[in-house]
């Protein structure tokens, strides 16, 4: 007879000490503890397991999610008096999200954003509404040991579809070769037999849930949307970085009596025009002008020709990391000073920046000084930034703003 197979060690929680400016910072409720923070670990962390830090005196100071490869290796969870990290606490955290967005839509908007990362308390982790889809994206490889408990949990308290899996670029690999997971896998039923139909403010858009840029549409515009289909009744407007044409199809709807997407994509294009067919029952929309133009946004809006009325310039970032944002605060000044000089008498310019590394004031600056340049008369309307379900808990959250000018004839 053999033995009895003795049981296995139990494994020691996974602990760690940080530097006292470290400390300082996690108290202060930032979500991000990076890895020269940490002067002492008790064993080896294994991605996605949980990690709790303490302070200098022994005693607890947080507990979160460890990412061995990232430079960002404990992404906060909860933070203060010790706490049980287990199905109830993700249950509440869940439930606590979706209360800050229950009173927030009506059946005229199908398509926002559920969970908003670390500023709701799910640090490298996005959940979005397309209808009846759901559309999960992860930054960070701690969440991929996760996944099967994260989907029972969305699938129990979120009525749906099917839930998509989205990857960052940077996670790609390690879930593929460790986890089986790939970008644009189901996660839970059926495939959709192409791009997912959503409502916002009872307007019709296309989200490519399975490959698309973000989770398939970029839903934190839909404040500026609003605002610029306000401004838009008897206007020409460009709108340049069009990508899938939705601050067109507002303008249309609010009365454009044209609108020209710019953008260097066929595909984005493409969208576009089927996104403006899906708005045809519009009596705006059925009767604007919409033209495209394939063309690199920067090059096209150096050359002559039409003016408009109503310019929108909305460019990816343009600054992926700290370094670039010298340059990138160049760009948008640049820029804007090319989108001015396409105004009309008594156009209004519509600029925005989804560059975290670009603080919102410099940002504001660089289109002012573009507007003082031209020598044009100008009144600024208004500035907006991120919209409700896109909350920004903290400084590297805040990446959305959008400036409003106007230059009187």
């Amino acid at each position: 007879m053999n033995p009895p197979a003795a049981n296995p060690p139990a494994v020691t929680r996974l602990r760690l000490r940080i530097t006292a400016a470290a400390e300082s910072i996690v108290r202060g409720g930032h979500p991000w503890l990076f890895a020269d923070s940490i002067h002492e670990l008790n064993r080896a962390g294994q991605s996605g397991e949980l990690a709790v830090i303490f302070d200098r005196k022994d005693k607890f100071l947080a507990v979160g999610l460890f990412d061995p490869d990232s430079p960002i290796r404990v992404r906060i969870l909860h933070a203060g008096k010790p706490a049980t990290i287990d199905a109830a606490w993700w249950q509440t955290r869940l439930e606590q999200a979706l209360d800050r967005r229950r009173e927030g839509f009506d059946a005229g908007t199908t398509g926002y954003r559920l969970i908003h990362g670390e500023s709701d308390g799910w640090p490298g982790l996005v959940l979005d509404r397309y209808d009846t889809t759901l559309v999960l994206k992860i930054y960070t490889a701690a969440w991929l040991p996760r996944l099967a408990e994260i989907t029972a949990l969305f699938r129990e308290k979120i009525p749906a579809d099917r839930i998509v899996l989205r990857l960052s670029r940077n996670i790609r690999a390690v879930a593929e070769k460790s986890f089986q997971r790939r970008d644009g896998q189901i996660l839970l039923g059926e495939p959709p037999s192409g791009s997912v139909v959503f409502l916002e403010n009872r307007v019709r858009f296309e989200a490519e849930v399975l490959q698309g840029q973000k989770t398939g549409f970029f839903l934190d515009q839909r404040e500026n949307r609003r605002e610029v289909e306000s401004l838009a009744r008897g206007r020409r407007m460009l709108n340049a970085f069009s990508f899938s044409g939705g601050f067109s199809v507002y303008a249309a709807r609010g009365g454009a009596l044209s609108v020209t997407d710019l953008d260097i994509s066929a595909h984005a294009l493409d969208s576009a025009k089927r996104n403006f067919a899906l708005n045809t029952h519009f009596p705006g929309v059925a009767s604007c002008r919409h033209e495209t133009v394939q063309a690199d946004a920067f090059e096209w809006l150096g050359t002559g020709g039409t003016l408009f009325d109503l310019i929108v310039l909305d460019p990816p970032s343009l600054a992926k990391r700290a370094t670039e944002r010298d340059g990138a605060v160049r760009a948008y000044e640049r820029l804007n000073s090319l989108g001015i000089a396409k105004l009309a008498p008594d156009g209004i310019l519509v600029a925005g920046s989804c560059s975290a590394h670009v603080p919102a004031g410099d940002f504001f600056d660089a289109v002012r000084r573009a507007a003082l340049k031209s020598g044009r008369q100008f009144r600024e309307l208004k500035t907006l930034q991120h919209p409700p379900d896109h909350p920004a808990g903290f400084k590297e959250a805040e990446y959305l703003k959008v400036i409003y000018l106007q230059f009187p004839a």
